[in-house]
């Protein structure tokens, strides 16, 4: 048994998890949780500059010149970075927090229903936080 929390019943609740994520394939979604937040990490750092350790970045732009146009140009291309820095970075404050789930034990559990998170979900997007019914409701 586990222990998850209920938003809607908004106490402690005991819940046996139905499917339980054999060691091999949460050693395998680990090790891809690991490689995409180094890619993200990589990636932000060539458009930002981390803030802190938990996946915060703030856009940086090339300071081209002091004109009119070469100043025209900066906030161009911060505007067009901008939307890429905040994706990367959301993508990657998620699978920081499905590596502190899977040190806490609590990884693969939805966090509006509290139950399982499929594998084949798991194995698509490992940062997964719902599981697929939960993520039909919001669509």
């Amino acid at each position: 048994m586990r222990i998850c929390y209920n938003k809607y019943v908004n106490k402690l609740t005991f819940k046996t998890i139905i499917m339980a994520i054999e060691p091999q394939a949460l050693v395998e979604l680990k090790e891809a949780l690991i490689k995409e937040k180094s890619e993200l990490e990589e990636n932000l750092s060539r458009i930002a500059k981390p803030v802190d350790n938990k996946g915060d970045y703030k856009t940086s732009f090339e300071n081209i010149g002091t004109d009119r146009e070469d100043n025209a140009t900066e906030v161009e291309q911060y505007a067009d970075t901008l939307p890429v820095e905040i994706t990367l970075e959301n993508k990657l404050q998620a699978v920081i927090e499905a590596l502190k789930k899977m040190e806490k034990g609590i990884y693969g559990i939805c966090a509006e229903c509290g139950e399982a998170v499929e594998i084949d979900r798991l194995r698509a997007n490992p940062s997964a936080k719902r599981c697929i019914k939960c993520k039909n409701k919001t669509i």
